[in-house]
């Protein structure tokens, strides 16, 4: 009734206390996933991103499309059917950060490679309605217009290097000719035509 009172009456104590127990919650719940086989192993047929790939992630993240879209299916009946295999750990070891979440403005692109051409997704890119009448996407006319940054690139492809990714020093020095001249469209279209070939066809 003591530790109770002096809980209620006291602030210091009310947040030492619920530090003390967040932190067990993270040590039995977080920490050991960092040493479980599934969670940091590549799932068969993952790959780390191309120069490309990696640009248009970015690219992704820069414009917010993770605030619309998840990249996690659930396993749930009515996920699986409509986008294909759960989501598997497996699948994220390369990402960083990860995209998952259950945000569902616009559908789960977590299997969007190769549903749709380059083409069809540079015209919802571009103009969503031309292909979506109903969509309420925003347009991003400026991909078109904008080059990647290279060297923005090329730096984020070494941090990766260095967390862990399986980036040889050969791959990154390639990396500038493969996005040279390249715009941010290209960039955001490999990245999305790249999501979910893994799993893609696995019930």
């Amino acid at each position: 009734m003591k530790l109770q009172a002096l809980v209620e009456e006291k602030v210091g104590f009310l947040i030492v206390f619920t530090f003390i127990v967040i932190s067990i919650g993270l040590l039995v719940e977080v920490v050991p996933l960092f040493f479980t086989k599934e969670v940091i192993t590549p799932t068969k047929g993952v790959k780390p991103y191309t120069a490309l790939q990696s640009a248009g992630r970015d690219i992704y993240i820069r414009e917010g499309c993770y605030n619309c879209h998840s990249q996690m299916i659930r396993p749930f009946r009515a996920e699986t059917e409509r986008y294909g295999h759960y989501s598997v750990a497996g699948e994220s070891v390369y990402d960083r950060p990860f995209q998952w979440g259950s945000k569902r403005t616009g559908p789960d692109l977590a299997r969007v490679g190769g549903r749709y051409s380059d083409e069809w997704h540079r015209i919802h890119l571009i103009n969503p309605r031309e292909v979506e009448p109903e969509s309420n996407m925003p347009a991003f006319p400026w991909l078109a217009r904008n080059k990647v940054d290279i060297e923005a690139t090329v730096s984020n492809l070494k941090a990766q290097q260095r967390a862990g990714t399986p980036y040889t020093d050969e791959e990154i020095e390639k990396a500038p000719e493969e996005l040279k001249n390249k715009s941010e469209l290209d960039a955001v279209v490999a990245y999305l035509q790249g999501l979910g070939l893994a799993l893609k066809n696995t019930r």
